[in-house]
């Protein structure tokens, strides 16, 4: 087990702290088999504590999973390890995470307690935690501005209460490669019983140091890393689940573990998976996953790729999924090459119901593009789930008039609480005014803050994806639409929002003091 490097993904609970990428249960369960499937070691669902919706979500992960472990989040509280335990009851293999901060600023302007306050009640929320499940992990947050001596203690005594993996945060991004392998290389040796837990880190990307950070505590003894996929995560994000897993995996001549447990070739399927979801679009240089990771436009490179292709590629796209397992779909496709495709990428319908829902969607795209890609797949059913669970606001026609000279002019019909309105606006553009005559009838009061086109594929058939941000009153919530025209995607994605705020969910951020 010390060559295995063990893969934690927390896309489900840190990703999703990204403003605006928050899921639904359902989307979550998607995620989670989608991980599953790559043999990820441990799925982080969620905060149960944070809110009902938090709670049935976790729930729902770990009723659903069988092979990956499933964690709940938990702070160093008796409410919140109660919560989280009563979440995973039902989980085949279930790991209760609680955390306290270490740092002197965290202590004295957050906590409001002294260090061996600190001490005592991680100790006490480890020792909860082993009620409901023997396997429990720590985290000392901002471990990476926590004084030594004070971060050694803390270790040696939630090792000794039982914890089984302690996690070593650099909560704020602050640390640099050499300093943060250095930490790990002191606790491991300063730590009487270090040998009794699994050291974990958990790096977030301030600087653009997530990934160096974590590889330089794998090289220090690490044997977890916390990451995310597509790197998602609250402020700049965290490290990487994809690029993690291809470093050790391709540099096995330097590293001293090894990911051969992880099927790899589910690394872009998932990642398309979670961007279509949160609305978090992939750039397309980035590494792994974006659309440009193994292109090459320089004639020199294609030329050498061409005779031998390491001559410029240190991995094959085949291996991180590029072009696994991938089927074409049509007009004249039936119910059963629909439903199979979709089981292959994860999707089961909880009924005979959705899934005619479904296929008459999919029926209705393919009378619009020839072909139909997992991709389109993907889109079609996060927007069915979208709308099954929300459905104050619903399109029901929109006819919209742009021509050269003159202003565009939007005439929508909404279904709103089962009865249909109808409004006309002006804008400055075919989605402008589109969203203007959506605003007359739902009056919302909230802020456009992002406004994102996207193609799913290619082509001039392809469809659009549009993702919208609204804020009101400090709450951030990311719509998104799809469909061949690009003004009806825009109107889907503004509805879906909008529904998402009338949805109310509230969570509350982990690291707050209260709930």
């Amino acid at each position: 087990m010390s060559d295995r490097l063990i893969i934690f993904d927390t896309t489900l609970r840190d990703g999703e702290q990204s403003p605006g990428a928050s899921m639904t249960r359902d989307e979550k369960v998607r995620i989670a088999r989608a991980l599953e499937r790559m043999h990820v070691d441990v799925i982080e669902a969620g905060f149960p504590i944070a809110s009902p919706g938090d709670f049935e979500a976790v729930q729902a992960v770990a009723r659903s999973i069988q092979d990956s472990t499933v964690c709940g989040l938990a702070r160093a509280l008796d409410r919140d390890i109660d919560r989280a335990g009563e979440a995973l009851k039902e989980a085949n293999s279930g790991r209760i995470h609680t955390f306290i901060a270490t740092s002197p600023i965290h202590m004295k302007m957050k906590l409001r307690m002294e260090p061996d306050q600190v001490l005592e009640q991680a100790v006490h929320a480890v020792t909860r935690a082993r009620k409901y499940t023997d396997n429990v992990e720590f985290s000392p947050e901002d471990a990476g501005r926590s004084e030594l001596d004070f971060l050694c203690r803390v270790i040696e005594a939630v090792i000794d209460a039982g914890a089984g993996t302690v996690n070593i945060p650099d909560t704020v991004g602050y640390n640099v490669p050499e300093q943060f392998g250095g930490l790990i290389h002191n606790l491991r040796e300063r730590v009487p019983n270090s040998d009794k837990a699994v050291f974990s880190v958990h790096c977030h990307n301030d600087l653009g140091l997530a990934v160096a950070n974590s590889l330089a505590a794998v090289m220090n003894g690490a044997r977890q890393v916390e990451c995310t996929i597509n790197g998602l995560g609250e402020r700049a994000g965290n490290a990487s689940l994809e690029e993690i897993v291809m470093a050790v995996k391709t540099r096995k001549d330097i590293m001293p573990c090894n990911v051969d447990h992880l099927d790899t070739t589910q690394i872009v399927p998932t990642s398309r998976l979670v961007a279509g979801i949160t609305g978090f679009a992939v750039q397309p240089n980035k590494a792994i996953v974006g659309a440009n990771a193994f292109a090459h436009e320089s004639g020199i490179h294609q030329d050498g790729v061409l005779k031998n292709r390491e001559t410029y590629e240190i991995m094959r796209a085949e291996d991180v999924g590029w072009t696994a397992n991938r089927m074409v779909l049509g007009k004249h496709s039936g119910r059963n090459a629909f439903k199979t495709r979709l089981k292959e990428l994860g999707v089961e319908f909880a009924s005979e119901e959705d899934l005619n829902d479904a296929f008459a969607r999919f029926k209705e795209l393919a009378d619009k593009k020839h072909e139909i890609y997992d991709e389109d797949l993907q889109a079609l059913v996060t927007e069915s789930g979208l709308e099954a669970e929300n459905e104050h606001y619903k399109l029901v026609s929109l006819r919209v008039c742009s021509e050269t000279g003159e202003t565009p002019n939007a005439n929508i019909t909404l279904r709103m609480n089962g009865n249909e309105r109808a409004a006309e606006a002006p804008g400055s553009g075919p989605v402008d005014a589109a969203f203007k005559a959506i605003e007359k009838l739902a009056d919302s009061g909230a802020e456009l803050q992002l406004y994102s086109v996207s193609n799913i594929t290619t082509g001039t058939d392809s469809q659009g994806e549009v993702t919208v941000r609204l804020e009101k009153g400090g709450r951030i919530v990311n719509g998104q639409g799809a469909d061949t025209d690009i003004v009806i995607a825009s109107a889907k994605s503004y509805i879906n929002a909008l529904n998402k705020l009338m949805a109310g969910d509230e969570r509350a951020h982990p690291q707050s003091g209260d709930v």
